[in-house]
């Protein structure tokens, strides 16, 4: 790949000079304004110094195709697909370059305001690969649109739209009572019973539906006894069962509830027979939702980990707690872009009925960039 620096009065000029050495297909790689001549310090003059690059490569193949063409008669030339063809693989070409450039500006040498985005991504944890996603968009935009130009906002303003645009594949939204049972899975110390409670008081006060309990997590008395004390002040009924045939049956006598929260034991899901009978007895895809809880304060390496291992069943959404013990909010960009999985909620505090948001693209994106 050639690379070259150009200084001139204005871009009008120094893309002059670049189409005039590199031809079309030069690619700009950064640009920025420069104090030129003067003499101690007076009389300067503003310049701007551009960084253009060319891959020999595709200026030969360029050169190759357009001189075979000259030699063909009329009825040989290629058709209109055929040279969209081409365009294309040439646009690949100089997009995988850009993608190496990103790659390779990674101990954080992107031009203006951009180095500031990068630092921000990195420090709230943003995986590599979910980053560098962000920041080729960036750098994209940057040279397109003068972003050396740009201020601070602006630039933040971009990032914004790039990753709410990265999520509009996802789906953010809470659950919709088009199932009648909504299980809530997760390993221990995530804050699954409180958010449970949390979820079913919006359920029972805010939106007016009968709604009760089934708890799976016999392992922990804490956990049946804390799930007790939040049903008694919703007034709710709560079921513990300890075996395929109780949850049958507690099934059978909550028939006339809109809504069962069942809060399960996570170390149940790992077991593939567990998995299999409970399916005989509830139809995982017709009536029930499974949402995962994840920690925020947990490292990213241990959450892809949980994920993995609750595989086992179809996970409809991810619910992510203690947004505010953390600064690091990366994950929730993380899972959606690595798992295509969405998410429901979001809790930051212990407080029940309150702490508790629902989860949507605006909103994660106000968590990861902090407005």
């Amino acid at each position: 790949m050639k690379v070259k620096k150009y200084t001139a009065k204005n871009m009008p000029e120094a893309m002059a000079k670049i189409r005039a050495e590199l031809g079309n297909d030069a690619v700009i790689l950064n640009s920025k304004r420069v104090d030129s001549g003067g003499f101690l310090g007076f009389f300067t003059k503003s310049m701007i110094e551009v960084i253009a690059a060319i891959d020999p490569e595709i200026k030969q193949s360029v050169k190759r195709k357009t001189s075979n063409r000259e030699r063909v008669p009329k009825s040989q030339v290629a058709s209109k697909s055929e040279l969209a063809q081409e365009i294309n693989q040439i646009k690949q070409l100089i997009e995988q370059r850009l993608t190496t450039y990103a790659n390779s500006t990674d101990s954080g040498d992107y031009p203006g305001h951009l180095k500031e985005i990068n630092e921000l991504l990195n420090s709230i944890d943003v995986e590599d690969v979910s980053r560098l996603q962000v920041m080729k968009q960036l750098l994209k935009r940057w040279y397109s649109e003068n972003g050396d130009e740009k201020s601070k906002e602006t630039i933040h303003e971009w990032t914004k739209e790039i990753i709410n645009d990265l999520l509009s594949h996802i789906d953010y939204s809470p659950f919709n009572y088009k199932k009648r049972f909504l299980n809530v899975v997760g390993p221990t110390g995530v804050g699954k019973t409180t958010t449970l409670a949390k979820i079913a008081a919006k359920i029972a006060i805010s939106d007016g539906r009968k709604v009760a309990f089934i708890t799976t997590d016999t392992y922990r008395i804490a956990a049946i006894e804390q799930l007790k004390t939040y049903a008694k002040i919703l007034n709710v009924p709560v079921e513990v069962v300890y075996s395929i045939e109780d949850f049958k049956n507690a099934k059978d006598r909550l028939s006339e509830y809109d809504v069962i929260l069942v809060d399960s034991a996570g170390r149940n899901f790992l077991n593939d027979l567990y998995v299999k009978q409970l399916g005989e007895v509830i139809d995982f895809n017709e009536e029930m939702e499974t949402h995962l809880v994840l920690s925020l304060t947990s490292k990213y390496n241990d959450m892809k980990k949980i994920i993995d291992q609750f595989q086992a069943i179809n996970i409809n959404k991810v619910i992510f707690t203690k947004a505010d013990e953390t600064q690091s909010h990366g994950a929730m960009l993380n899972v959606a872009l690595n798992y295509g999985i969405g998410s429901s909620y979001i809790t930051f505090g212990q407080n029940v009925p309150d702490d508790i948001a629902l989860a949507t693209k605006e909103k994660v994106v106000e968590q990861l960039l902090g407005s």
